[in-house]
């Protein structure tokens, strides 16, 4: 069982403190700057959960979530996807849920919380025996 996390976030500071957050753990974070990279990282490299941030400055979030789900390598229709956005309007989680995302969250990150939904899917290797 692997330990890749791929953050697909357009924001450096936010890049920096999910990377250290899940580093801590001992996780792997694999990076991507916008929507188009993350998906072809996705199909790249073997990953076990996907970090999503829905305002990306090529295509949004939503759509990187479809193509991901819709993607010619089929792991890719059941990796779990984390939506991490500012966007905290009525109606937001619900666009993020039905694009393929299993999980929404709010900026800013709460590390805690951030630590908690990605080990409910992935495990954090510190503590698998």
């Amino acid at each position: 069982m692997g330990h890749n996390i791929l953050y697909i976030e357009d924001n450096p500071d936010n890049m920096m403190l999910v990377k250290r957050a899940l580093e801590s753990r001992g996780y792997k974070l694999l990076e991507a700057a916008n929507g188009l990279n993350g998906v072809s990282t996705a199909e790249a490299n073997e990953i076990d959960l996907i970090l999503l941030d829905i305002n990306l400055p090529d295509i949004d979030g939503y759509e990187v979530a479809r193509r991901l789900r819709t993607s010619t390598k089929p792991a890719l229709a059941y990796i779990p996807i984390i939506a991490i956005t500012a966007n905290a309007l009525k109606g937001d989680a619900e666009k993020a849920l039905s694009a393929g995302c299993d999980v929404y969250m709010s900026k800013p990150i709460n590390i805690r919380e951030l630590w908690a939904r990605v080990e409910a899917f992935v495990p954090a290797p510190e503590s698998s025996t």
